[in-house]
């Protein structure tokens, strides 16, 4: 008799606040065999901690360690080959508890598919196995509710920006743009906050570093410092408000 083949779990964790997981995702995480979670190398990952006291005794953890996050790679390896390489090897991990029976909870800050890691193991794995996705709160919502900015009114279109751009195609979508967020900045946040100037958004524009986190941090775009703005910051040029 063949074992049934385990679940695999996509679970959105929130932008930080431990309380903004949902009902849902705490559920099913707290009943997972297997807890799967992305970490840097010698670190405990910031989805990590967000679910780390809800977690049983008797649970598994897989951690699946990226080999390398935003360094540079000595030729010829790139960046993009040792990541794709990675991901193949994590849905191998995942799949041998999956094939045992064994359903596997991967946690994803924010929400699984907006920019979240986990969309590259469903990718590999969901024509495979029987997969649920979990919707959670992602960074941008966390980062309008805690700067208080309204993001879209009425009839008005959001653009999702990457800061990794190219400086005259991020000010070309900026230009067309009634509002948008601005993600990955680090070490794009001179670019961007230049392009902003360029358009004349820098007065509308409103930055925080790590949303909801215990680290939250709200600065003035003018006064960031930008050899210190994290990954886990970003920009959101809020629409034209509408008197309703």
């Amino acid at each position: 008799m063949m074992t049934p083949r385990g679940r695999l779990l996509g679970l959105g964790v929130g932008p930080g606040d431990p309380e903004l997981i949902t009902v849902k995702a705490l559920r099913l995480l707290r009943e997972a065999p297997v807890v799967g979670y992305f970490v840097a190398k010698g670190k405990r990952g910031n989805a990590f901690g967000i679910i780390e006291a809800h977690l049983q005794a008797e649970q598994t953890l897989l951690p699946l360690v990226y080999p390398v996050t935003t360094e540079a790679l000595p030729a010829p390896l790139s960046y993009e080959q040792v990541i794709s390489d990675f991901y193949d090897e994590a849905s191998v991990q995942v799949a041998e508890h999956l094939d045992a029976g064994r359903d596997v909870a991967v946690i994803c800050e924010g929400d699984p598919f907006f920019y979240g890691s986990y969309m590259y193991l469903h990718d590999r794995l969901a024509q495979r196995y029987e997969a649920e996705v979990i919707p959670g709160v992602c960074s941008m919502l966390g980062g309008a509710s805690v700067l208080g900015a309204p993001l879209v009114y009425r009839n008005q279109s959001l653009s999702v920006l990457s800061g990794v751009l190219p400086a005259e195609e991020l000010k070309r979508r900026l230009a067309d743009a009634d509002a948008a967020v601005i993600m990955k900045l680090g070490r794009n946040f001179p670019k961007v906050r230049e392009v902003l100037a360029e358009l004349g958004l820098d007065s509308r524009a409103l930055y925080v570093e790590r949303a909801t986190m215990a680290n939250q941090k709200i600065v003035p775009l003018a006064e960031v410092d930008p050899l210190s703005s994290p990954y886990f910051s970003l920009i959101i040029v809020p629409g034209e408000k509408w008197q309703g």
